[in-house]
Protein backbone atom coordinates (compact mmCIF):
# COMPACT_ATOMS: atom_id res chain seq x y z
CA UNK A 1 0.00 0.00 0.00
CA UNK A 2 2.85 2.35 0.95
CA UNK A 3 4.44 1.59 -2.39
CA UNK A 4 1.19 2.61 -4.19
CA UNK A 5 0.91 5.90 -2.26
CA UNK A 6 4.57 6.59 -2.93
CA UNK A 7 4.03 6.04 -6.65
CA UNK A 8 0.93 8.28 -6.65
CA UNK A 9 2.87 11.03 -4.87
CA UNK A 10 5.66 10.71 -7.39
CA UNK A 11 3.20 10.94 -10.28
CA UNK A 12 1.59 14.06 -8.78
CA UNK A 13 4.98 15.71 -8.37
CA UNK A 14 5.88 14.80 -11.96
CA UNK A 15 2.61 16.28 -13.27
CA UNK A 16 3.21 19.48 -11.30
CA UNK A 17 6.68 19.78 -12.78
CA UNK A 18 5.27 19.21 -16.26
CA UNK A 19 2.67 21.93 -15.73
CA UNK A 20 5.34 24.31 -14.45
CA UNK A 21 7.53 23.60 -17.47
CA UNK A 22 4.56 24.14 -19.82
CA UNK A 23 3.73 27.45 -18.08
CA UNK A 24 7.34 28.61 -18.38
CA UNK A 25 7.45 27.63 -22.05
CA UNK A 26 4.17 29.45 -22.74
CA UNK A 27 5.47 32.55 -20.97
CA UNK A 28 8.75 32.45 -22.90
CA UNK A 29 6.81 31.94 -26.16
CA UNK A 30 4.55 34.89 -25.36
CA UNK A 31 7.54 37.11 -24.62
CA UNK A 32 9.32 36.05 -27.82
CA UNK A 33 6.16 36.60 -29.89
CA UNK A 34 6.06 40.22 -28.74
CA UNK A 35 9.21 40.85 -30.78
CA UNK A 36 7.35 39.78 -33.95
CA UNK A 37 4.23 41.88 -33.44
CA UNK A 38 4.12 44.66 -36.09
CA UNK A 39 3.91 47.38 -33.44
CA UNK A 40 4.04 50.34 -35.87
CA UNK A 41 0.92 48.99 -37.60
CA UNK A 42 -0.84 48.17 -34.33
CA UNK A 43 -0.06 51.62 -32.94
CA UNK A 44 -1.30 53.38 -36.09
CA UNK A 45 -4.45 51.25 -36.22
CA UNK A 46 -5.61 51.54 -32.58
CA UNK A 47 -4.90 55.25 -32.26
CA UNK A 48 -8.13 57.21 -31.71
CA UNK A 49 -9.66 58.33 -35.00
CA UNK A 50 -9.39 62.10 -35.48
CA UNK A 51 -12.42 64.20 -36.35
CA UNK A 52 -11.15 65.45 -39.72
CA UNK A 53 -9.38 64.03 -42.75
CA UNK A 54 -6.73 66.74 -42.57
CA UNK A 55 -5.84 65.74 -39.01
CA UNK A 56 -5.37 62.15 -40.18
CA UNK A 57 -3.32 63.26 -43.19
CA UNK A 58 -1.11 65.30 -40.87
CA UNK A 59 -0.03 62.05 -39.19
CA UNK A 60 1.73 60.88 -42.38
CA UNK A 61 5.19 61.99 -41.19
CA UNK A 62 4.86 60.00 -37.96
CA UNK A 63 4.04 56.95 -40.10
CA UNK A 64 7.22 57.38 -42.15
CA UNK A 65 5.95 59.21 -45.24
CA UNK A 66 7.73 62.29 -46.57
CA UNK A 67 4.60 63.48 -48.31
CA UNK A 68 0.97 62.56 -48.89
CA UNK A 69 -1.90 63.69 -51.13
CA UNK A 70 -5.51 62.68 -50.58
CA UNK A 71 -8.50 63.37 -52.82
CA UNK A 72 -12.10 62.73 -51.75
CA UNK A 73 -14.99 63.00 -54.18
CA UNK A 74 -18.28 62.28 -52.46
CA UNK A 75 -21.55 62.59 -54.38
CA UNK A 76 -23.35 65.84 -53.70
CA UNK A 77 -20.21 67.59 -52.46
CA UNK A 78 -17.34 69.44 -54.07
CA UNK A 79 -14.19 67.31 -54.38
CA UNK A 80 -11.83 67.93 -51.47
CA UNK A 81 -8.03 67.92 -51.47
CA UNK A 82 -5.69 67.25 -48.56
CA UNK A 83 -1.91 67.19 -48.28
CA UNK A 84 0.90 67.21 -45.75
CA UNK A 85 4.65 66.78 -45.73
CA UNK A 86 6.80 67.52 -48.74
CA UNK A 87 6.49 67.55 -52.49
CA UNK A 88 10.28 67.81 -52.45
CA UNK A 89 12.17 66.90 -49.29
CA UNK A 90 15.52 68.46 -50.18
CA UNK A 91 14.11 71.92 -50.88
CA UNK A 92 11.37 71.71 -48.22
CA UNK A 93 8.67 72.34 -50.83
CA UNK A 94 5.27 71.57 -49.23
CA UNK A 95 3.15 68.77 -50.69
CA UNK A 96 0.96 70.08 -53.50
CA UNK A 97 -2.44 68.34 -53.85
CA UNK A 98 -2.38 69.13 -57.57
CA UNK A 99 1.07 67.67 -58.28
CA UNK A 100 1.61 64.93 -60.83
CA UNK A 101 2.29 61.48 -59.37
CA UNK A 102 3.53 58.19 -60.82
CA UNK A 103 0.48 55.93 -60.49
CA UNK A 104 2.34 52.68 -61.30
CA UNK A 105 0.03 49.66 -61.70
CA UNK A 106 -3.11 51.78 -61.49
CA UNK A 107 -2.34 52.40 -65.15
CA UNK A 108 -3.56 48.86 -65.85
CA UNK A 109 -7.12 50.12 -65.45
CA UNK A 110 -6.65 52.43 -68.43
CA UNK A 111 -5.02 49.70 -70.50
CA UNK A 112 -7.66 47.09 -69.67
CA UNK A 113 -10.31 49.64 -70.63
CA UNK A 114 -8.50 50.34 -73.92
CA UNK A 115 -8.52 46.59 -74.62
CA UNK A 116 -12.27 46.44 -73.95
CA UNK A 117 -12.89 49.36 -76.31
CA UNK A 118 -10.81 47.77 -79.06
CA UNK A 119 -12.66 44.48 -78.61
CA UNK A 120 -15.96 46.37 -78.93
CA UNK A 121 -14.64 47.95 -82.14
CA UNK A 122 -13.73 44.53 -83.52
CA UNK A 123 -10.01 45.30 -83.62
CA UNK A 124 -9.09 42.78 -80.93
CA UNK A 125 -10.46 39.39 -79.89
CA UNK A 126 -10.29 38.21 -76.28
CA UNK A 127 -10.07 34.61 -77.47
CA UNK A 128 -7.18 35.07 -79.90
CA UNK A 129 -3.78 33.91 -78.70
CA UNK A 130 -0.53 35.65 -77.90
CA UNK A 131 1.19 33.87 -80.79
CA UNK A 132 -1.56 35.05 -83.15
CA UNK A 133 -0.80 38.69 -82.38
CA UNK A 134 2.94 38.31 -81.77
CA UNK A 135 4.05 35.21 -83.72
CA UNK A 136 7.71 35.96 -83.00
CA UNK A 137 7.10 34.89 -79.39
CA UNK A 138 6.09 31.34 -80.23
CA UNK A 139 8.80 29.13 -78.77
CA UNK A 140 10.19 32.05 -76.73
CA UNK A 141 7.27 32.30 -74.29
CA UNK A 142 5.96 28.94 -73.13
CA UNK A 143 2.35 28.26 -74.18
CA UNK A 144 2.21 31.36 -76.39
CA UNK A 145 -0.16 29.48 -78.70
CA UNK A 146 -2.55 28.76 -75.80
CA UNK A 147 -2.46 32.05 -73.88
CA UNK A 148 -5.40 34.23 -74.89
CA UNK A 149 -5.77 37.98 -74.72
CA UNK A 150 -8.33 37.49 -71.95
CA UNK A 151 -5.76 35.56 -69.89
CA UNK A 152 -3.23 38.35 -70.30
CA UNK A 153 -5.71 40.96 -69.05
CA UNK A 154 -6.71 38.81 -66.08
CA UNK A 155 -3.20 37.68 -65.07
CA UNK A 156 -4.00 34.04 -65.82
CA UNK A 157 -1.33 33.47 -68.46
CA UNK A 158 1.37 31.87 -66.32
CA UNK A 159 4.03 34.13 -67.85
CA UNK A 160 6.72 35.10 -65.30
CA UNK A 161 6.74 38.67 -64.01
CA UNK A 162 9.77 40.54 -65.32
CA UNK A 163 9.85 42.86 -62.28
CA UNK A 164 10.34 39.79 -60.07
CA UNK A 165 13.78 39.34 -61.62
CA UNK A 166 16.43 39.42 -58.90
CA UNK A 167 17.29 42.99 -57.87
CA UNK A 168 15.21 44.38 -60.73
CA UNK A 169 14.44 47.74 -59.11
CA UNK A 170 18.11 48.47 -58.49
CA UNK A 171 18.53 48.87 -62.26
CA UNK A 172 15.05 48.98 -63.86
CA UNK A 173 14.84 48.54 -67.63
CA UNK A 174 13.34 51.22 -69.84
CA UNK A 175 12.63 49.59 -73.20
CA UNK A 176 10.13 46.88 -74.17
CA UNK A 177 12.90 44.65 -75.51
CA UNK A 178 15.00 44.92 -72.35
CA UNK A 179 12.06 44.07 -70.11
CA UNK A 180 10.84 41.20 -72.27
CA UNK A 181 14.34 39.70 -72.49
CA UNK A 182 14.23 39.05 -68.74
CA UNK A 183 11.54 36.37 -69.13
CA UNK A 184 12.11 34.94 -72.62
CA UNK A 185 12.74 31.18 -72.69
CA UNK A 186 11.74 30.89 -69.02
CA UNK A 187 9.36 28.11 -67.96
CA UNK A 188 5.76 29.08 -67.32
CA UNK A 189 4.66 29.43 -63.70
CA UNK A 190 1.48 27.46 -64.46
CA UNK A 191 -0.59 26.31 -67.41
CA UNK A 192 -2.66 29.02 -69.12
CA UNK A 193 -6.00 29.60 -67.40
CA UNK A 194 -5.24 27.20 -64.53
CA UNK A 195 -3.97 29.72 -62.02
CA UNK A 196 -3.62 33.38 -61.15
CA UNK A 197 -0.42 35.35 -60.63
CA UNK A 198 -0.03 39.08 -60.96
CA UNK A 199 2.48 39.73 -63.72
CA UNK A 200 3.55 43.05 -65.22
CA UNK A 201 4.69 41.09 -68.27
CA UNK A 202 1.05 40.55 -69.23
CA UNK A 203 0.47 44.28 -69.64
CA UNK A 204 3.84 44.81 -71.30
CA UNK A 205 2.63 42.39 -73.98
CA UNK A 206 -0.85 43.92 -74.15
CA UNK A 207 0.72 47.29 -74.84
CA UNK A 208 2.77 45.78 -77.67
CA UNK A 209 -0.30 44.07 -79.13
CA UNK A 210 -2.35 47.27 -79.05
CA UNK A 211 0.49 49.23 -80.68
CA UNK A 212 0.65 46.67 -83.48
CA UNK A 213 -3.10 46.54 -84.11
CA UNK A 214 -3.50 50.31 -83.97
CA UNK A 215 -0.37 51.15 -85.94
CA UNK A 216 0.54 53.80 -83.36
CA UNK A 217 1.23 54.10 -79.63
CA UNK A 218 -1.59 52.77 -77.48
CA UNK A 219 -1.37 55.74 -75.11
CA UNK A 220 -2.44 57.98 -77.97
CA UNK A 221 -5.55 55.80 -78.23
CA UNK A 222 -6.09 56.12 -74.47
CA UNK A 223 -5.83 59.90 -74.81
CA UNK A 224 -8.37 60.06 -77.64
CA UNK A 225 -10.87 57.51 -76.37
CA UNK A 226 -10.64 57.87 -72.57
CA UNK A 227 -8.87 61.02 -71.40
CA UNK A 228 -10.19 63.67 -73.78
CA UNK A 229 -13.89 62.71 -73.43
CA UNK A 230 -13.47 63.07 -69.64
CA UNK A 231 -11.42 66.30 -69.94
CA UNK A 232 -8.47 64.71 -68.18
CA UNK A 233 -5.70 67.08 -69.18
CA UNK A 234 -3.35 66.11 -66.38
CA UNK A 235 -2.78 62.44 -67.15
CA UNK A 236 0.34 61.42 -69.04
CA UNK A 237 1.96 58.28 -70.39
CA UNK A 238 5.54 58.94 -69.31
CA UNK A 239 7.83 61.25 -67.34
CA UNK A 240 9.19 62.24 -70.75
CA UNK A 241 5.91 64.00 -71.50
CA UNK A 242 5.74 66.28 -68.46
CA UNK A 243 7.37 69.28 -66.83
CA UNK A 244 9.39 67.65 -64.04
CA UNK A 245 8.72 70.60 -61.75
CA UNK A 246 5.08 69.46 -61.68
CA UNK A 247 5.96 65.96 -60.44
CA UNK A 248 5.98 65.01 -56.76
CA UNK A 249 9.35 63.68 -55.67
CA UNK A 250 9.62 60.01 -54.71
CA UNK A 251 11.89 58.41 -52.12
CA UNK A 252 13.03 54.96 -51.10
CA UNK A 253 13.95 54.38 -47.46
CA UNK A 254 17.73 54.32 -47.05
CA UNK A 255 18.35 55.85 -50.49
CA UNK A 256 18.74 59.63 -50.56
CA UNK A 257 18.21 60.33 -54.27
CA UNK A 258 14.96 61.70 -55.66
CA UNK A 259 13.42 59.03 -57.91
CA UNK A 260 11.02 61.22 -59.89
CA UNK A 261 13.15 61.39 -63.02
CA UNK A 262 13.47 57.59 -63.32
CA UNK A 263 11.52 56.36 -66.33
CA UNK A 264 10.07 53.04 -65.18
CA UNK A 265 7.16 52.99 -67.63
CA UNK A 266 4.60 54.49 -65.28
CA UNK A 267 1.71 56.75 -66.20
CA UNK A 268 1.39 60.00 -64.25
CA UNK A 269 -1.74 61.81 -63.10
CA UNK A 270 -2.98 64.31 -60.59
CA UNK A 271 -5.22 63.02 -57.82
CA UNK A 272 -8.09 65.01 -59.35
CA UNK A 273 -7.67 63.40 -62.79
CA UNK A 274 -7.34 59.91 -61.34
CA UNK A 275 -10.36 60.42 -59.10
CA UNK A 276 -12.45 61.63 -62.03
CA UNK A 277 -11.44 58.55 -64.02
CA UNK A 278 -12.25 56.15 -61.17
CA UNK A 279 -15.72 57.66 -60.79
CA UNK A 280 -16.36 57.52 -64.55
CA UNK A 281 -15.23 53.88 -64.60
CA UNK A 282 -17.58 52.99 -61.76
CA UNK A 283 -20.62 55.00 -62.83
CA UNK A 284 -20.29 53.76 -66.42
CA UNK A 285 -19.87 57.17 -68.06
CA UNK A 286 -16.48 56.17 -69.51
CA UNK A 287 -18.13 53.51 -71.71
CA UNK A 288 -19.63 54.22 -75.12
CA UNK A 289 -22.44 51.71 -74.68
CA UNK A 290 -23.70 48.84 -72.54
CA UNK A 291 -21.89 46.24 -74.65
CA UNK A 292 -18.54 47.91 -74.07
CA UNK A 293 -19.23 48.04 -70.34
CA UNK A 294 -20.16 44.34 -70.32
CA UNK A 295 -16.90 43.47 -72.08
CA UNK A 296 -14.88 45.40 -69.52
CA UNK A 297 -16.78 43.92 -66.57
CA UNK A 298 -16.02 40.45 -67.87
CA UNK A 299 -12.26 40.99 -67.91
CA UNK A 300 -11.10 43.42 -65.24
CA UNK A 301 -11.80 45.30 -62.03
CA UNK A 302 -12.84 48.80 -61.02
CA UNK A 303 -10.18 49.77 -58.49
CA UNK A 304 -6.43 49.37 -58.19
CA UNK A 305 -3.30 50.01 -56.19
CA UNK A 306 0.15 50.91 -57.43
CA UNK A 307 3.62 50.43 -55.96
CA UNK A 308 7.02 51.30 -57.40
CA UNK A 309 10.10 52.79 -55.71
CA UNK A 310 9.10 56.22 -54.41
CA UNK A 311 5.41 56.00 -55.24
CA UNK A 312 2.39 54.30 -53.65
CA UNK A 313 -1.16 54.77 -54.91
CA UNK A 314 -4.54 53.56 -53.68
CA UNK A 315 -7.49 54.37 -55.95
CA UNK A 316 -10.95 53.08 -55.03
CA UNK A 317 -14.65 53.83 -55.24
CA UNK A 318 -16.74 53.10 -52.15
CA UNK A 319 -20.34 52.44 -53.16
CA UNK A 320 -21.77 52.51 -49.63
CA UNK A 321 -20.88 56.21 -49.31
CA UNK A 322 -20.78 56.97 -53.05
CA UNK A 323 -17.24 58.30 -52.70
CA UNK A 324 -13.97 58.06 -54.58
CA UNK A 325 -10.91 58.23 -52.35
CA UNK A 326 -7.42 58.58 -53.85
CA UNK A 327 -4.24 58.45 -51.80
CA UNK A 328 -0.67 59.16 -52.93
CA UNK A 329 2.31 58.59 -50.61
CA UNK A 330 5.85 59.27 -51.83
CA UNK A 331 8.02 57.14 -49.53
CA UNK A 332 8.52 53.42 -50.16
CA UNK A 333 10.28 50.53 -48.49
CA UNK A 334 9.73 47.04 -49.92
CA UNK A 335 10.92 45.63 -46.59
CA UNK A 336 9.03 46.23 -43.36
CA UNK A 337 5.58 47.72 -42.90
CA UNK A 338 5.61 50.68 -45.28
CA UNK A 339 2.84 49.47 -47.59
CA UNK A 340 0.75 48.23 -44.66
CA UNK A 341 0.98 51.65 -43.04
CA UNK A 342 -0.23 53.32 -46.24
CA UNK A 343 -3.25 50.99 -46.15
CA UNK A 344 -3.88 51.83 -42.50
CA UNK A 345 -3.76 55.54 -43.38
CA UNK A 346 -6.18 55.01 -46.27
CA UNK A 347 -8.64 52.90 -44.27
CA UNK A 348 -8.71 55.46 -41.46
CA UNK A 349 -9.46 58.22 -43.97
CA UNK A 350 -12.34 56.19 -45.39
CA UNK A 351 -13.63 55.61 -41.85
CA UNK A 352 -13.67 59.36 -41.25
CA UNK A 353 -15.61 59.88 -44.49
CA UNK A 354 -18.12 57.21 -43.43
CA UNK A 355 -18.44 58.71 -39.97
CA UNK A 356 -18.96 62.16 -41.45
CA UNK A 357 -21.50 60.74 -43.86
CA UNK A 358 -23.53 59.16 -41.04
CA UNK A 359 -23.51 62.30 -38.88
CA UNK A 360 -26.80 64.24 -39.05
CA UNK A 361 -26.44 67.47 -40.99
CA UNK A 362 -27.51 69.62 -38.05
CA UNK A 363 -24.87 68.04 -35.82
CA UNK A 364 -22.18 68.57 -38.42
CA UNK A 365 -22.99 72.27 -38.71
CA UNK A 366 -22.65 72.75 -34.98
CA UNK A 367 -19.17 71.23 -34.82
Amino acid sequence: MNRIFSQMKSDIMTNKKKKQIIRVLLLVGAIISLFYVPWPIVKAWIKPLPDTIQEQVNEAASMGFDGIIVYVDQAGKEPAFYASGYKNRENKIPADPHALFKIASVGKLYNALAVAKLVREGKLSLDSTLSYYLPELKGRIENADEITLRMLVQHRSGIPNYTDTYNYWAHPKESYDEKLALILDKPANFKPGEGYEYSNTNYLLLGRIMNKVLGYNSFTYIQEEILKPLDLDHTFGSVRDVNMDDVMSGYYVGYNADLKTDDVGSMLATADDLGTFIRALNDGSVFKDKKEEEIYSSIYKYEHTGLIPGYQTIAKYHSDIDAVVIQFTNTVNFNGYNWNLSEVMYNRIVKIVRKRNSTPESTTKNQ
